[in-house]
């Protein structure tokens, strides 16, 4: 069992360097309604590979809620991990965040603001590569980063952090497309990101990096942790530090945190009082800021299939 907890996570580290695509006008890039999707609700366009200068093309899903219309404007909830939040039949584990059916669910009920939602599919190769808070590396000291560096050559993995390329993917070529090609609303009040694990790391890194185009994040099962957990892990320190350093800038945003305690969320508790002090400490009050615990609640999609209503409601509530 350790072997393959290992090996899971020995497999998130690995990273390759990719030769990434020039930029093509926007008016070129091509998209297909996804007839055969299973949808509760909507509809669902796919960007097969987005051309970018920052980073590795990828698909980009685009959720559309029922009677889209070009009449009216939309908030946009951008979301990591974009193959796994729509459609079960086409999941590695088979499982999926259900977000077609809770977004709809609460459009309906008139509880939320109308939002289209932004699937950006991951690369499992290089993932952690992409999601993990790059400039937090540099909070750690010049020997724990040596060491943390000299670890990884002699596992013959390569720590080649895109964090910052990825986040300039997302506001510089992704969302320039959003705007022009759907009926949006292009203004910070509307714009919110969400991932979860690594996902969740770098919601927040988004939020802190880009506080004028980002209002608020849902991070859940929040990976603290940072990589593998391990004893005497200097990442979690590095990563708290760097949000200190960023916080007085940003408590007039939305910042939604969750965590479990089973399989990987079992590491994250411990975390959970040094969360509360930096956002509570620093003008976050629980109107903005949530950090909430789901006990006996696992590392699964199926787990934020079962919560993603909670988060989307904090984020758009109307």
């Amino acid at each position: 069992m350790k072997k393959l907890f290992f090996l899971a996570f020995a497999f998130i580290f690995l990273g390759y360097k990719f030769q990434a695509q020039q930029n093509k006008p926007l008016s070129k890039i091509k998209s297909q309604v996804l007839n055969q999707a299973v949808l509760a609700g909507g509809s669902l366009i796919r960007i097969d590979s987005f051309p970018s200068k920052n980073i590795v093309p990828r698909a980009v899903d685009v959720w559309l809620p029922n009677n889209y219309s070009q009449e009216k404007k939309y908030a946009v909830l951008y979301m990591h991990d974009g193959q796994n939040l729509f459609d079960a039949t086409t999941t590695w584990d088979k499982q999926e965040w259900m977000v077609d059916e809770v977004a709809t669910k609460l459009m309906e009920e008139g509880v939320v603001k109308d939002f289209i939602v932004v699937g950006i599919h991951n690369i499992p190769a290089i993932r952690w590569q992409d999601l993990y808070p790059e400039k937090s590396i540099n909070f750690l000291s010049a020997e724990d980063k040596k060491a943390l560096f000299a670890e990884a050559e002699k596992n013959n993995l390569r720590i080649n952090l895109t964090g910052d390329e990825y986040l300039k993917f997302i506001v510089e070529e992704l969302k320039p497309y959003i705007d022009k090609t759907f009926s949006v609303y292009k203004d910070k009040e509307n714009t919110f990101i969400a991932g979860s694990s690594m996902g969740g790391l770098m919601s927040m890194y988004a939020v802190a990096e880009y506080p004028a185009i980002f209002k608020g994040a849902a991070c859940l099962s929040t990976h603290w942790v940072g990589a593998m957990p391990k004893e005497d892990n200097k990442l979690p320190e590095a990563i708290f530090a760097y949000l200190e350093s960023k916080i007085s800038a940003i408590n007039s945003h939305k910042m939604y945190f969750d965590y479990g305690n089973k399989t990987l969320d079992q590491f994250y508790p411990q975390y959970a009082p040094r969360v509360d002090a930096i956002f509570l400490d620093n003008g976050y009050t629980t109107e903005n800021f949530k950090n909430l615990f789901f006990e006996g609640t696992d590392h699964s999609g199926l787990s934020w299939q079962k919560r993603i209503d909670i988060p989307l409601m904090f984020l758009l509530k109307k």
